[in-house]
């Protein structure tokens, strides 16, 4: 996917674990942890929202756009 999750390294640069930010934002550990690896499919502005806000971040921050990262064509295209 050409859509980069770097949710890791803000968390590390602010010395907050992954079970903080969720308790933070609530939002459940496995569905935070998803979208961390970037495995998600989906996010949600409210949860966009929710996170930037906890990190004092920008959305940019998080996501970061690759165009060499997501080469391959999706299903039924």
């Amino acid at each position: 996917m050409a859509i980069v999750v770097k949710l890791d390294d803000i968390l590390h640069d602010q010395r907050m674990t992954l079970t903080e930010l969720a308790e933070r934002v609530d939002i459940t550990l496995a569905n935070l942890s998803i979208l961390k690896t970037g495995k998600a499919r989906a996010v949600r502005f409210s949860t966009l929202e929710a996170i930037c806000t906890a990190l004092e971040c920008q959305p940019g921050d998080i996501l970061e756009f690759h165009p060499d990262a997501g080469t391959s064509p999706q299903e039924g295209d």
